[in-house]
């Protein structure tokens, strides 16, 4: 795909499609994330994705650049879902703890995409959304500007993070994914508590908790350590949410 995007006023089909629909942005989108789904990161290409919509390919240059465009845009599709219907508590590691699942659940829910789209910087309006209400929650708590940031950071790279690993598993072949679950099992839990003692005495702990994330257990890590250093702000320094 090629620099010929359409500008925004110009770019409604007046004919439907094919298949009777009439394209948009969100709609090409919607098709992208469900032929990732099904076919990993090579459906996205402008021939998969015109069979898909029912009209010529050329038409997907009128709403994205370029197949990265389209990406990125899928990318904050992907921090849009995350995002709705989430209402604040007005308790802040709540509210954190909340946005974190919702970040990890949207991807989990799109592995294929998750690893092409994890690691993206959009720039677009749901990612600066979430941006503003992270940075919100953090400065309203109280903690003071230089920590904000980088407890933000911790949180959005952390989040991302696991993402981008749990998708990664969900992706893989039903036969690959079951062996790499074996190992625990067929390998760990059969060493010798000689050689390996801390492995022995918690074989069947590590055999029953490498089945699932280890998300929710490191983002509360990450909210308990916010929280002590919350406890020990510079009172002179905090956000909104205190007197200075």
């Amino acid at each position: 795909m090629t620099d010929r995007v359409v500008p925004e006023p110009q770019r409604r089909r007046r004919r439907p499609t094919k298949q009777g629909v009439v394209l948009s942005a969100e709609l090409i989108v919607d098709t992208a994330l469900r032929l990732i789904g099904q076919h990993g990161a090579d459906a996205l290409t402008v021939r998969r994705l015109g069979a898909a919509l029912g009209a010529d390919p050329s038409a997907v240059y009128r709403y994205f650049h370029s197949t990265d465009d389209l990406l990125i845009a899928i990318a904050d599709e992907l921090i849009g879902r995350a995002q709705h219907g989430w209402q604040s508590t007005g308790d802040w590691r709540a509210d954190l703890r909340a946005i974190g699942l919702r970040i990890h659940s949207a991807y989990q829910a799109h592995p294929q995409a998750a690893l092409l789209a994890a690691h993206r910087t959009t720039g677009r309006a749901h990612e600066t959304a979430a941006v503003e209400t992270i940075l919100g929650i953090l400065r309203t708590a109280g903690f003071p500007d230089p920590e904000a940031v980088r407890i933000y950071h911790a949180f959005v790279d952390q989040s991302l993070g696991f993402a981008a690993l749990d998708a990664a598993a969900l992706a893989l072949p039903a036969p690959a994914a079951a062996a790499d679950l074996g190992v625990w099992q067929a390998s760990y839990a059969r060493l010798d508590a000689t050689t390996h003692p801390h492995i022995a005495a918690t074989a069947g702990l590590l055999t029953r908790d490498m089945r699932r994330s280890g998300y929710p257990y490191a983002l509360d890590l990450l909210l308990d350590a916010a929280e002590a250093r919350l406890r020990t702000a510079e009172p002179g320094q905090t956000g909104p949410g205190r007197d200075g």
